[in-house]
């Protein structure tokens, strides 16, 4: 039953974009949505998404092929540097671009920072997937006669197609959801035209009706992705071969690949983070007075969402992990795909509800945690039913038969083997509210300032020096809870 509540709480977005719709009615959202300003922003957001992806899938996945499966030069140096620009929000690197190079605009410019931002986000699972898969059937395919290239086309690609279709899938979300690094960039998406719209008409029928539309897409894009799937298992039975994979040399393309590289963190870690010191170097002490109540309040917020996600994501990955079937299911998908709106709708769904049903609430923490909650649930939730089932049952049952009631043994056996998947999702969910400027900016208490909110009033204004510490104090935030998902990866398998 708690679950099934918070599952419904969860789809308050959801049943925001329906009840928006109905009450707008078919004649008056077609004259919103159904004009040129509309088809504008919607090319330009169908381009984003279309272009982007497929490049973030061949850097993020020729990046782990060539750390893992070959004898890549300084090749554990390369593995930290491709995932360097998840501590950099996509918002400091537009700033970072913009300042370097104050004429970068456009498609060109919001695929260029997107993709260089995005791509570890298939790079991570692409990396992990590789680790995982057993190098006999290379090892097969090559006795075959098969060369490296076709190998890699013919057998390991395959394999990573989960891998691919899931980091696509958060890239496209995310960029869907962006509105810093392409308002910075002067680039239209719906996302920008939403929060514009918003700040001009509070939440009129404009901004709702462009959030249809998004909310569309978004549900376009997870049925691409689902059908794109498919069926398909690459489960595999036993450990595999005990012998890791042979690393294929690179001969004369050692050069070239090497530059490749280097130009790809130059570009996604350097051009940012150099942009960001150089603005610093030149600000004065006042400048970093804000930035440390800025980050005490994001903190609070960070952790306060953190927490709250847990408490909503521990029932629910309980009944996922101990009780699976088609209610367990369908409950998972409920969170799933509430977090798949852009934080924009999230944020329109709940000060719709606070203004209508709980005015109290309206524009207080409550209801930015609430936003974080539904925003950064899966990243807590993925962690803890991974730790859930990792834990045997038996254990629980041992404790019973000594005269232990189920929720002591719950608390006392299975909590403590449960700390490290806590720890996970909570860092991932905190990392996450921490970079949040979306829905902050619409839902935050009037005199809240957090890093990310602060860094925007400044860089919008275009202040680079004020907005500098910010940037850098973002990136600083960034670095554990990126430095643990990195770590997970590497703690699997390697083949």
């Amino acid at each position: 039953m708690l679950v099934a509540v918070l599952g419904a709480a969860a789809l308050i977005p959801v049943g925001y974009v329906v009840q928006v719709a109905v009450e707008m009615g078919w004649q008056q959202l077609a004259e919103l949505v159904f004009r040129p300003r509309v088809g504008e922003l919607l090319v330009n957001t169908v381009l984003l998404v279309v272009l982007g992806v497929p490049l973030t899938v061949v850097l993020g996945v020729g990046g782990a092929w060539l750390v893992e499966r070959t004898a890549l030069p300084a090749r554990r140096l390369f593995a930290v540097l491709l995932v360097v620009p998840l501590t950099i929000p996509a918002f400091v690197a537009s700033y970072g671009w913009a300042s370097a190079i104050p004429s970068i605009n456009g498609l060109g410019g919001g695929l260029l920072v997107a993709v260089l931002a995005y791509y570890p986000l298939v790079y991570l699972p692409a990396l992990a997937a590789l680790r995982g898969l057993d190098p006999a059937l290379e090892e097969s395919a090559r006795s075959l006669g098969m060369g490296s290239w076709a190998v890699f086309v013919r057998v390991v690609l395959p394999q990573l197609r989960l891998a691919m279709l899931g980091g696509g899938l958060v890239v496209a979300l995310h960029l869907l959801a962006e509105y810093g690094a392409f308002a910075f960039l002067r680039f239209e998406t719906f996302t920008t035209a939403i929060v514009v719209a918003y700040q001009s008409s509070f939440a009129g029928p404009n901004a709702a009706a462009l959030g249809v539309v998004l909310a569309l897409l978004c549900f376009v894009v997870l049925l691409v992705e689902a059908t794109a799937r498919g069926r398909l298992r690459y489960a595999r039975v036993g450990g595999g071969s005990p012998h890791p994979a042979p690393r294929l040399g690179l001969g004369r393309a050692t050069p070239p690949v090497v530059l490749a590289l280097v130009a790809l963190a130059v570009a996604s870690s350097v051009v940012p983070l150099v942009s960001v010191i150089r603005w610093a170097l030149v600000t004065d002490a006042a400048s970093w007075a804000p930035v440390v109540d800025a980050t005490v309040q994001t903190l609070l917020l960070a952790v306060g969402g953190a927490v709250a996600a847990l408490a909503v994501a521990l029932p629910a990955a309980w009944l996922s992990a101990r009780y699976p079937g088609r209610v367990a299911r369908t409950l998972e998908g409920a969170y799933y795909f509430a977090s798949s709106l852009p934080a924009i709708i999230v944020a329109l769904a709940l000060v719709t509800v606070t203004l209508r049903v709980l005015p109290g609430l309206y524009q207080t923490v409550a209801t930015v945690i609430a936003a974080y909650v539904v925003i950064f649930l899966p990243r807590a939730l993925v962690s803890v039913r991974a730790g859930i089932a990792q834990v045997p049952e038996s254990l629980e049952e041992a404790a019973r038969s000594l005269g232990t009631s189920p929720f002591v043994a719950k608390l006392r056996v299975t909590g403590p083997l449960l700390l490290p998947s806590l720890a996970a999702g909570g860092a991932l969910v905190a990392l996450g509210a921490a970079n949040e400027l979306t829905a902050t900016l619409l839902l935050a208490p009037t005199g809240t300032t957090t890093v990310a909110t602060g860094f925007w009033a400044a860089a919008s204004a275009v202040d680079y020096p004020a907005a500098a510490p910010y940037a850098l104090t973002l990136v600083l935030l960034s670095i554990p809870a990126v430095a643990l998902m990195l770590a997970q990866v590497k703690a699997r398998r390697t083949p």
